[in-house]
């Protein structure tokens, strides 16, 4: 496999090219359609982060092979302001504004992987994996 992907994020245009190419690569591993939206969800979530709080950043989108077992990784990462309390933000019912977006929590409930990292002033990356369980 070892297929990748970078997407600049900037606009709300590239959140649906980020999308489009996730679900390229989530078919072409063999994922469900189900999988795909999940997966296309996270990264549509994610990507609004980048928008709303560092006004841009970039997804790179891999698929990964680990013996029999395949799957996507998804890195989201920009170099806006940072998350102070991680704890807090990952915590269901959190929100710092009022979409209407499944937040972190909820993302991380989409993937069978997931750990953010965040310092303040230096920006978040958020790594994100799903496993195909047919594959």
């Amino acid at each position: 496999m070892g297929h990748e992907v970078h997407v600049k994020i900037s606009s709300p245009a590239d959140i649906v090219a980020a999308r489009h190419e996730a679900r390229a690569l989530a078919l072409e591993a063999g994922f469900s359609i189900c999988d795909s939206t999940l997966i296309t969800t996270a990264i549509s979530e994610m990507s609004r982060n980048v928008l709303e709080y560092a006004h841009h950043g970039e997804v790179t989108i891999s698929l990964l092979k680990n013996g029999s077992k395949s799957g996507v990784k998804i890195v989201v990462d920009d170099d806006g302001p940072g998350i102070a309390d991680i704890a807090q933000v990952m915590k269901d019912g959190y929100s710092s504004r009022q979409g209407m977006g499944i937040g972190l929590p909820g993302t991380r409930r989409l993937m069978d992987e997931f750990e953010i990292r965040s310092k303040i002033g230096d920006g978040t990356t958020v790594i994100m994996k799903k496993w195909n369980r047919y594959r």
